[in-house]
């Protein structure tokens, strides 16, 4: 099963990254990828079993390749440690929270099944989605690090 995960410590207490982070509606803020995001009604924030709408784009500099909107049901959300959503019921992204004396060790990870056919040579030999997933969670990562350090 392809996966990776990054991870960063931010100086801010682990209530204040948490809340950050399940806020999918600031994803927009951090993420290369994802542009934006939304809560499905009912759902109005972070709860096992919530949805949301995620807008995505995949660019190669200024050239906008492809754009497209997921729909994600959170799997996981439990306050300080971990929120967790599967996107199109398929890739599985997972963040944990660690406190570590005040400051937050937060780890993003993601995990899919194996691509089949033609999409296993694309997305696995040609365009190396894995490692750019994880340089993508690098960028977001470092982002969110940098807004709640600054605040």
């Amino acid at each position: 099963m392809p996966e990776g995960s990054a991870h960063t410590v931010i100086a801010r207490p682990v209530s204040e990254v948490f809340a950050a982070v399940a806020d999918i509606t600031r994803m927009g803020d951090w993420s290369p990828e994802c542009t934006g995001a939304r809560w499905i009604e009912p759902a109005t924030g972070p709860a096992l079993g919530a949805q949301f709408e995620g807008d995505n784009v995949a660019a190669a500099g200024p050239v906008t390749l492809k754009r497209w909107t997921t729909t994600s049901e959170v799997t996981a959300c439990e306050p300080d440690a971990v929120f967790e959503f599967v996107a199109e019921g398929f890739t599985t992204w997972r963040y944990d929270f660690e406190d570590r004396d005040g400051v937050t060790r937060l780890t993003e990870s993601f995990s899919h099944p194996q691509y089949e056919g033609w999409q296993r040579f694309v997305y696995g030999t040609l365009a190396r989605r894995e490692r750019g997933m994880v340089k993508g969670m690098e960028h977001t990562l470092s982002r969110i690090k940098a807004v709640l350090e600054a605040s």
